[in-house]
């Protein structure tokens, strides 16, 4: 994925999360396309779901760019997951073709070229196989933006409806570790401000000791994702801790 997520300070207190079942309830009323609907028809688990029973699956996108408005996906890799292991023979993974042009730039973040995508389907052409597949599902994300974003820019510019979708947002709960850490003594003696605290993916699994991977490769960072959210919570929280704690 492409995103800058450096964490400083606290940000601003989010509202709580939505309920989400009856979101999806409401959203199948609504939907038009009918892939749309059997998705949310599927429903959603409960916000007192305990993560140990949660219907989880690992998500992520690479993109053409970082603003969704003019970017597009180039590719998508889903890896289904439970705290305790990692579906990795179900793991799936699309090269699609965007409807923005590929820079220089974003190949050399990815390494998917013009050659590749220029016989890659539509997202529109794969979207009932991916929505199937994470169907009754929470995603798991590192920066939640970037996969919200792009996938419901995708759908409106296809489609012309949007996507809601609850997720795990690794990155979050990363910061939520770091935010409002008291300062050491020598820090306060000295008056220094906290130390700026990189989230992002490679640098949060560092933390935990979980080995490097090749970056920006869409089911790898998928994977990379699932397994630092065993690692949080294995540290940070339980298996019975409720989805509401840390889905939003």
């Amino acid at each position: 994925m492409l995103h800058a997520d450096l964490l400083r300070s606290p940000g601003a207190a989010k509202a709580g999360p939505p309920d989400w079942p009856a979101s999806f309830a409401a959203l199948a009323d609504q939907a038009q396309d009918p892939r749309l609907r059997t998705y949310y028809a599927a429903g959603m688990a409960a916000g007192d779901t305990p993560l140990s029973r949660a219907p989880l699956i690992a998500l992520d996108v690479e993109t053409t760019g970082l603003d969704p408005a003019r970017d597009g996906i180039v590719s998508v890799g889903l890896v289904p997951m439970h705290l305790d292991r990692i579906a990795s023979s179900r793991s799936r993974h699309w090269i699609v073709k965007p409807r923005a042009p590929l820079g220089a730039e974003s190949v050399t973040i990815h390494g998917i070229t013009d050659s590749q995508v220029r016989h890659a389907p539509d997202l529109d052409q794969i979207l009932d196989e991916l929505l199937g597949v994470i169907a009754g599902h929470v995603l798991v994300v590192h920066c939640a933006d970037i996969e919200r974003q792009f996938l419901n820019a995708a759908l409106v510019s296809r489609i012309g409806e949007g996507i809601r979708f609850p997720v795990v947002d690794t990155m979050e709960l990363e910061a939520r570790m770091h935010r409002g850490q008291p300062r050491s003594l020598v820090d306060r003696v000295l008056g220094r401000k906290p130390a700026w605290v990189s989230i992002r993916l490679a640098d949060s699994r560092a933390r935990y000791g979980l080995p490097r991977y090749r970056p920006h490769h869409a089911m790898t960072d998928a994977l990379a994702s699932a397994e630092l959210l065993q690692a949080q919570v294995a540290h940070h929280y339980t298996p019975d801790t409720p989805l509401r704690d840390v889905w939003q």
